[in-house]
């Protein structure tokens, strides 16, 4: 006999357990499916937390180290490897121990292990222990997530590494090559290069982080001018093979040209695909897209009326947050709640140092489009606080429709650009205008008063800068 659940949410990292809980919130009966022993999923486990725990210690020895030019100076810096990887430890423990305890006060029936569709109502699970057994549903959501692609042909190991082996800090290699610069390419890369590895970094496309707007990488550039003199852009990786204790690659550029070099170990940082493999999709009738998402409308509905798809699966971009906003609107769909998927603008963040963060329409995404913009920029080096914090190159750049003052975009670059970014994210969804920034009294001293300084220097009267607006 199968047992029968009201609504199964089928992966538990940040949208599904968002998910979970929701409809828990909402009186249904849930049961929530992951082969962790708790909710948390990859970014838990083995992405967010432990990444920001890590770069939370490179930024404070990096902190330290620019603290001579303020009259501070410490002796004997070192890294304690073991030490280092207890507490991130200690921190993906706390977290994910806190969403179990979270998932049984709300009532959430959490089953640990794996399943796959069978059919439209139908799905087999199969227990870390145990035997498999047959779980009708009346409602299920798919939240299975994504996986990192790896190099053609050359499978994840110790020598080369995803960010999830790479977070295990099994040691700290003297040269490492990280194939990727993109968000998760550069955090590591900031990571390990804190942690005492030599860097280099080997890039496909012409620049770091491809379709970021120019002037926040170029800040980034700036002052990580310690990852940038060892990279290589317009560059694939043609060959890996290990010798003795090397790893040898090749190295393709876009003019042909090829090169040879080792290193101690590879991380490859390439992007992912998402997980629809092995879960039952076509048993279950559920269509996918050229692209290999699930194909989902505005309630995250997919082609089968009681079958949803939230985060990884269900398209780009693969944000945590954004998988979060989905799961909880799937949820109250289902509980019978007027509801729908329609961000104006979803924030993304490089947590690196100095951090990068943008939210709504790019400055480079209005140009492809043809699209009218004016931009208003205020420099950190203008910024009280951002002075007494020993920064000299940050920046807060705001995209406007110069026909009706409407902020359509906003980017940040230095620290605590992820903290900011969610003001700017509000003034979009609620349509606001350049002067609802410029009249909303910010806290003095603070990073936050760049943003109201920007929508300043748009209506040409900054406080801390002269630059007139141009007639």
């Amino acid at each position: 006999m199968s047992e029968k659940k009201q609504l199964i949410v089928l992966g538990a990292g940040p949208g599904g357990y968002a998910a979970a809980f929701q409809a828990s919130n909402l009186d249904l009966k849930v049961t929530l499916i992951d082969p962790k022993p708790d909710p948390g999923g990859v970014c838990l486990f083995h992405g967010c937390i432990p990444t920001k725990a890590l770069l939370h210690i490179a930024a404070v020895k990096d902190e330290a180290a620019k603290a001579e030019d303020w009259g501070l100076s410490f002796s004997g810096v070192k890294v304690d490897i073991d030490k280092v990887r207890s507490w991130k430890e200690s921190v993906v423990k706390q977290l994910t121990g806190g969403l179990g305890q979270l998932a049984k006060a709300r009532k959430v029936e959490y089953l640990q292990g794996t399943a796959k569709l069978t059919g439209k109502n139908t799905l087999e699970f199969t227990p870390v222990k145990g035997e498999k057994k047959e779980i009708e549903f009346e409602n299920l959501i798919i939240a299975t997530g994504a996986s990192p692609s790896s190099l053609p042909d050359v499978p994840f190991s110790d020598d080369v590494m995803n960010a999830e082996i790479a977070l295990q800090l099994k040691e700290v290699p003297g040269k490492l090559l990280v194939v990727g610069a993109g968000y998760i390419g550069l955090e590591m890369s900031v990571i390990y290069k804190s942690l005492g590895s030599d860097i280099t970094i080997a890039e496909f496309t012409s620049d770091i982080l491809p379709g970021l707007d120019q002037d926040l990488r170029d800040v980034f550039k700036k002052e990580r001018k310690d990852l940038m003199e060892n990279i290589m852009f317009n560059t694939k990786v043609t060959g890996v093979a290990k010798k003795g204790k090397k790893m040898e690659v090749e190295f393709e550029t876009k003019d042909g040209n090829k090169k040879k070099q080792s290193f101690d170990k590879i991380l490859v940082a390439i992007g992912g695909r998402a997980n629809i493999k092995g879960i039952g999709l076509e048993e279950a009738g559920v269509e996918t897209d050229d692209k290999g998402f699930v194909k989902v409308d505005l309630v995250r509905r997919t082609n089968v009326k009681n079958i949803y798809a939230i985060g990884d699966v269900a398209g780009q971009p693969m944000l945590a947050h954004k998988a979060s906003h989905e799961g909880r609107v799937a949820a109250e769909h289902i509980a019978g709640h007027k509801t729908a998927y329609e961000p104006k603008a979803i924030p993304a963040v490089v947590f690196t140092d100095p951090e990068i963060a943008w939210t709504g329409l790019t400055e480079t995404e209005a140009k492809e489009q043809g699209k009218k913009v004016e931009v208003a920029k205020f420099p950190w080096a203008a910024s009280g606080r951002a002075v007494t914090l020993g920064l000299k190159n940050g920046l807060t750049k705001l995209i406007i429709d110069p026909e009706t003052d409407r902020i359509l975009g906003a980017g940040f670059v230095g620290k605590e650009a992820g903290s900011m970014v969610a003001e700017a994210t509000l003034a979009i969804e609620m349509a606001a205008v350049a002067r609802d920034l410029e009249l909303t009294i910010h806290p003095h001293p603070t990073l936050s008063e760049t943003i109201m300084e920007a929508a300043e220097v748009y209506f040409g009267h900054a406080t801390h800068i002269h630059k007139r607006k141009k007639k």
